[in-house]
């Protein structure tokens, strides 16, 4: 991966840390920002060692959505530019749907529009108890369009509309009793927390974890019947991984 100003990254052991870093501008996307993001999630992809991927913002926000100064600047350009911009969100939301490993988002502060998108496409949320989550744009004439696809996955169908066009602001208990996010943790206790369930996942058979997040992803829009098809297509496929062996041989061990 080249020198990055926007995305900071490294590995520790397994897990492959990416740390969005316009902290002045909360952490706002940009193209840069999202460019360098994909290169950090190929090198991830990259490092044999690698079992998960955990994003963080830095300073006190996860991050406050899409640079609205290059927000303008790009719908003044015109349509074709307009629909490369938004392109490039939508196919990094589909690249991080299809990443081998589980993507974590660890939330301090506000992760909001675009940023609370970012969030919904990883595959975790945690969330400090202080965070702060919603999709605001209507309140400035736009839609968080890209990522109701996974939204509404995520969401009932009536609490995704809530979200997207009374653009409230919502806190962590709220958005975890509604589903939008998986865990919540004292503030005192985040850091830890968010390191011990990186940990735990990443010690987990990569193997089962990879083809568990594919099956469960390609589900999406399949019929009852097709479901069942992948469901025993990938059953057989992972009894034969060497993960698999072991551990039905440790097992019977005991």
């Amino acid at each position: 991966m080249s020198e990055a100003q926007n995305v900071l990254f490294s590995v520790d052991e397994s897990i492959a840390r990416v740390t969005l870093n316009r902290p002045d501008k909360r952490n706002a996307l940009n193209d840069e920002l999202v460019s360098e993001f994909k290169d950090a999630l190929k090198a991830a992809a990259d490092n044999e060692s690698v079992r998960v991927v955990l994003i963080k913002g830095a300073g006190k926000d996860f991050c406050s959505g899409a640079d609205l100064a290059s927000l303008q600047r790009i719908s003044q350009a015109g349509v074709e530019e307009s629909l490369a911009s938004a392109r490039v969100m939508g196919e990094l939301f589909v690249e991080m749907r299809r990443y081998p490993h589980p993507i974590i988002a660890a939330v301090r502060g506000r992760a909001l529009a675009g940023g609370c998108g970012l969030a919904t496409a990883c595959d975790i949320i945690l969330a400090a108890e202080s965070a702060q989550f919603g999709y605001p744009e209507v309140n400035i004439g736009f839609i968080p369009a890209m990522v109701m696809a996974i939204l509404r996955r995520s969401v009932s169908e009536k609490r995704a509309f809530e979200l997207i066009t009374r653009g409230e602001i919502v806190s962590a208990k709220a958005a975890s009793e509604m589903g939008m996010i998986n865990r919540v943790f004292a503030d005192d206790e985040f850091e830890a927390a968010v390191e011990s369930y990186a940990g735990q996942m990443a010690a987990k058979s990569a193997s089962a974890v990879s083809l568990a997040k594919s099956l469960l992803y390609h589900m999406d829009g399949m019929t009852f019947e097709t479901a069942i098809e992948a469901g025993i297509q990938l059953n057989a496929i992972t009894r034969m991984t060497d993960d698999c062996k072991r551990g039905v041989a440790r097992f019977l061990k005991k």
